[in-house]
């Protein structure tokens, strides 16, 4: 005979292998979206150096670099904001 208490830890266990695998869906989801954004912003530079030569202005590839870096970071950080909304969400059904 199952207990309520077997039953919670079941049902909290369930709810903890689902919310793990929505998080790595949408980890891959960011690292194949930030490598994209890697792969443009490489050629964007080779353009760039191209053009330029050596003679690029600091300041543009100290733009660049910034712009970059947030061009990588936005897709884990929108996914997290996401994922921890829809947790939230589902934690307030759940009460």
């Amino acid at each position: 005979m199952e207990t309520r208490n077997d039953n919670t830890i079941r049902n909290r266990a369930g709810r903890t292998i689902s919310d793990l695998v929505m998080a790595e869906l949408f980890f891959v989801q960011a690292t194949i979206e930030s490598a994209s954004a890697l792969g443009d912003s490489i050629s964007e530079l080779r353009e760039q150096l191209s053009a330029n030569g050596a003679n690029s202005e600091r300041e543009e590839l100290v733009s660049f670099l910034k712009r970059t870096r947030d061009q990588l970071v936005e897709p884990y950080t929108t996914r997290y904001r996401f994922f921890r909304d829809l947790v939230q969400e589902e934690d307030k059904d759940a009460a």
